[in-house]
């Protein structure tokens, strides 16, 4: 009897046993295929699976907040569209902006990072706005949708920014998105836009594209479009005050697995 009662117990053992790995193989297969599938959020400091070399490419870029952002390289910093800038910071020799809406085209902010010679590049209805702020002419540089430029060694183009359906962004305003050229890097601030054909003929390194939607594409969109673009790095922008961060979130989750999204903090 005793026999028969031992022979029992080590077998429910076993199979509790057995039991149990199966539990634990099931979970960590599941862990596997989250971790597979689920797109994480990076920062300019995640470490990437990409080389060295591509991760210098976000080196000293910072989003303010909504579409300003400030990139610092070689010693020069550049701002797109100053918007909510903490403190006096008179540090841009470039400032680049794509329209005249209040929160890309903001004086006091510009004051805060400008200094005596400052560098403007400006759609044409804020040349005479700019000028106001006591900017030498020779220091404003007046742009339209699809040119060529160069400023001392940033090359550049601009790139139509305007709504389709809607009539926040009117193609016939000459708003403008920017890719500039830094060391043969190309970056890519596509301003307050749908989804246009302009937009996806882009070739770019890295993109800062606005995902909040209602005056701009919205995230599903901007990662659809993005993912046809292939750019290495795609950094969702214009959803600081209409929109969320939910809207950065679902555009990084929607990106492919060939292309790095960068939430900057």
């Amino acid at each position: 009897m005793n026999k028969k009662v031992m022979i029992i117990s080590v077998v429910i053992v076993f199979i509790v046993a057995v039991i149990i790995a199966c539990v634990n193989e099931i979970k960590v297969d599941n862990e596997i295929k989250l971790n597979k599938n689920d797109k994480t959020t990076k920062t300019i400091t995640t470490t990437t699976n990409q080389e060295r070399k591509d991760d210098d490419i976000m080196d000293g870029i910072t989003l303010n907040y909504q579409s300003s952002i400030r990139i610092e390289k070689n010693g020069k910093v550049i701002y797109f569209d100053p918007y909510k800038i903490e403190g006096n910071l008179n540090d841009a020799d470039y400032i680049f902006i794509t329209h005249s809406h209040y929160d890309h085209y903001s004086e006091d902010d510009i004051k805060k990072v400008m200094k005596n010679d400052t560098k403007f590049v400006v759609t044409s209805d804020l040349e005479s706005k700019v000028k106001a702020l006591g900017v030498l002419e020779d220091n404003v540089l007046v742009v339209y949708p699809n040119e060529e430029h160069k400023i001392d060694d940033i090359s550049f183009e601009t790139i139509p920014a305007y709504n389709i359906d809607k009539t926040y962004h009117k193609k016939s305003y000459n708003w403008v998105g920017y890719v500039i050229d830094l060391d043969g890097v190309k970056y890519y601030d596509v301003g307050d836009s749908d989804v246009t054909d302009e937009f996806k003929n882009v070739s770019c390194d890295v993109i800062f594209v606005p995902v909040g939607g209602t005056y701009t594409m919205t995230d599903s969109e901007a990662a659809r479009a993005v993912n046809e673009m292939k750019p290495k790095y795609a950094v969702p922008v214009h959803y600081g005050e209409v929109g969320s961060s939910t809207n950065a979130d679902n555009f990084v989750n929607g990106l492919n697995d060939d292309i790095t999204g960068v939430i900057l903090k």
